[in-house]
């Protein structure tokens, strides 16, 4: 067990600490080749893994595509416009109206387009509105938080939820099924600890007619009108190819290419073009590839080394409490793992444990899995180093000049994410008792 441990946490603090601008791709890899290298892995574990990630993996770089595309196109800013318009001038009305709207772009876009996209543009929105710094952190903490927080209705709102129910061969409707409801409680309980918590930060008025018109954020109007239809068309075909066993990532990646082909008028060779394609898959999280491999290829060396017998255990016995129990144990124990050793490995190391599990009713192991999805997508908000997204996004603000820092947000984090997983996880059980 030791060195597979040994391997997974130096792996991990590469990856977090990222020396000299490493890639974080590259240090899974490296990490992977490691584990190989001293036996904890054999060459038969690739293909296993590989098996496991692929379809996730090429899933979130095609979502992410279609939001660099659409961000580049003006349509998150003409977006945020709108909601800050909305608001009527009351900074207690926008407040909410921000979070509905990263809600609604985490659950179709994922939930590193919600937090890493919306954040800036809201962030520069708020400094043009006049709103002190405070303020404006109040806003930003809130996006950023909730990105995660409702990234669970569907698979494609998280690379967690993608990995799970894959690995689990959940198809998109059954899972749309149980985690949509759960998903408005978990925006409830959202709304109601980020007014509780930021009420004094929030200004009473704002300036309306200090927000541009929200036609002016607009700089591909062909893209733009194509960005409803499209949304529409994609997640129609979710629902209907989960019945033939479609992958994921099939539906997405021709999505993908279309509006890659849009952006780029390919059909024009490039004429009347106004977004950069190239440096559009440029920016795309390639790297992502290389790290759900190679982590996860460190993350089965634990397996190998017997750590999911453990996890199968304690889950057995939880699984003798019923469902209820069993959503909740295994959540807090999916967020607690998440927040010390990020959400990745982390969800794989869940569904293993509960692959292996041994005795439990067909609906405490549904519970199980579905917890253990929320207990990754939550948990990370824990602590910076929960999730890559996080890390990123403080990375982000800093370059803005928002910096926050390491013990506000294990404050904030600690105070905000407690009630909303309890509430969340206690849902998901009522969900499952209900057929």
């Amino acid at each position: 067990m030791l060195p597979a441990l040994l391997i997974f946490i130096a792996t991990l603090i590469l990856v977090v600490w990222q020396p000299r601008g490493l890639g974080i791709g590259w240090s899974a890899l490296g990490g992977a080749a490691l584990a190989l290298a001293m036996g904890v892995i054999q060459l038969s574990d690739i293909p296993v893994v590989w098996h496991i990630v692929w379809d996730a993996t090429f899933t979130f770089v095609g979502l992410i595509i279609i939001s660099l595309i659409l961000d580049e196109a003006g349509f998150f800013h003409w977006a945020a416009l709108h909601v800050a318009r909305w608001g009527g001038g009351r900074g207690r009305l926008l407040f909410p109206l921000i979070v509905l709207l990263g809600a609604v772009i985490a659950a179709l876009f994922a939930n590193d387009g919600a937090a890493l996209i919306l954040t800036p543009i809201v962030l520069a929105m708020l400094l043009a509105l006049g709103f002190s710094p405070q303020a404006a952190l109040a806003f930003v903490m809130a996006t950023g938080f909730v990105a995660d927080t409702t990234s669970l209705p569907l698979v494609i709102s998280n690379l967690v939820n993608i990995v799970s129910a894959g690995y689990f061969q959940i198809p998109f409707d059954r899972y749309a099924s149980v985690m949509v409801p759960v998903d408005i409680v978990s925006l409830a309980a959202t709304l109601l600890v980020l007014v509780a918590y930021f009420r004094r930060d929030i200004p009473l008025r704002y300036d309306v007619a200090k927000l541009d018109a929200p036609a002016s954020a607009i700089r591909d109007p062909l893209l733009f009108r194509w960005a409803f239809p499209v949304m529409v068309v994609l997640l129609t075909a979710y629902f209907v190819t989960a019945a033939y066993d479609v992958p994921v990532s099939f539906v997405t990646g021709i999505a993908a290419l279309f509006m890659l082909a849009l952006a780029g008028r390919w059909w024009r060779g490039g004429r009347g073009a106004h977004i950069d394609v190239r440096g559009v898959i440029k920016h795309a999280p390639w790297q992502i590839v290389l790290f759900s491999l190679g982590m996860y290829l460190v993350v089965y060396g634990l397996r190998n080394a017997g750590l999911t017998t453990y996890l199968a255990q304690v889950l057995e016995a939880l699984g003798q409490h019923g469902v209820f129990a069993a959503a909740l144990g295994t959540g807090f124990i999916s967020a607690g793992l998440s927040a010390v050793m990020n959400n990745m490995p982390t969800v794989l190391i869940g569904a293993l444990g509960i692959h292996h599990a041994l005795g439990l009713s067909a609906p405490v192991r549904e519970a199980m899995i579905y917890a253990n999805v929320i207990g990754c997508d939550l948990g990370p908000k824990f602590t910076p180093i929960g999730s890559l997204a996080t890390l990123l996004w403080l990375h982000v603000l800093a370059r803005k000049g928002t910096t926050i820092t390491w013990g506000y947000y294990f404050r904030v984090g600690l105070l905000l994410t407690t009630p909303v997983l309890l509430i969340t996880l206690a849902a998901l059980g009522l969900r499952l008792s209900l057929g």
